[in-house]
């Protein structure tokens, strides 16, 4: 299979290259491109850069190079619920902006013309709860936005319009939004950084995460593409 990896960050990135043998690299509307093997499927991996539009432009570019049979979304994102914990991993069973509202006629969250709530493929998501990976892989909605969420206040105000949500990130939506126009599946996975309202002060969790590098999502990644 053809499976493209996208992350937002350079952190990332250096992560996920870890996992990929016989690297190539190709430059694409400033994006470069990574290709190679990761058992046996073949794969590409870029840092798209963070925020929404960074994500769309990407994304087109991986699909329209690379032309994958899936595309895959991994990296990290906070929390929006107290049952989330740091180093927890959340796979987006649905997927919606937190920031969007075109106008009377349409719902909050959703980009006129596509469906409020984008998702992750359904045959992958049954594969990992097969596989029983590990216990602290959560499902549930992941919502996205152009914005660093570090308050309680801020969390409480997205979670007004989708109290189900578990993550909030700045990508996720617009990667899902550009694979459903161009009929890719797509999957997406995060694992948490820091939750607003879970510790005192959320902004220096989030910087000590970083210091145990959350290899172990990688890690689970590499599993999961193993049995796909």
């Amino acid at each position: 299979m053809k499976i493209g990896i996208i992350v937002a960050m350079g952190k990332e990135l250096k992560l996920l290259l870890n996992l990929i043998e016989n690297r190539t690299e190709q430059e694409v509307n400033g994006y470069r491109i990574h290709f190679g093997k990761i058992g046996k499927h073949e794969v590409c991996a870029m840092q798209c850069g963070i925020g929404k539009v960074n994500a769309a432009i990407g994304t087109l570019s991986m699909i329209d190079t690379f032309t994958p049979d899936l595309v895959i979304n991994t990296g990290v994102a906070g929390g929006a619920d107290l049952s989330i914990k740091q180093m927890d991993i959340v796979v987006g069973s649905q997927i919606a902006y937190h920031d969007v509202w075109c106008g009377p006629g349409t719902e909050y969250g959703e980009a006129a013309g596509y469906p409020l709530y984008f998702e992750s493929d359904a045959a992958i998501i049954n594969l990992i709860k097969g596989m029983n990976l590990n216990e602290q892989i959560k499902f549930g909605l992941i919502c996205s936005g152009d914005k660093f969420i570090a308050s309680v206040e801020e969390v409480n105000e997205i979670k007004s319009h989708f109290p189900n949500a578990l993550a909030v990130d700045m990508e996720s939506a617009s990667i899902s939004h550009v694979c459903k126009m161009k009929s890719v599946p797509v999957f997406i996975m995060r694992v948490i950084s820091d939750t607003p309202g879970a510790e005192h002060d959320n902004v220096s969790q989030y910087e000590n995460f970083w210091e145990s590098a959350p290899e172990h999502t990688f890690i689970t990644l590499s599993k999961i593409l193993e049995n796909i």
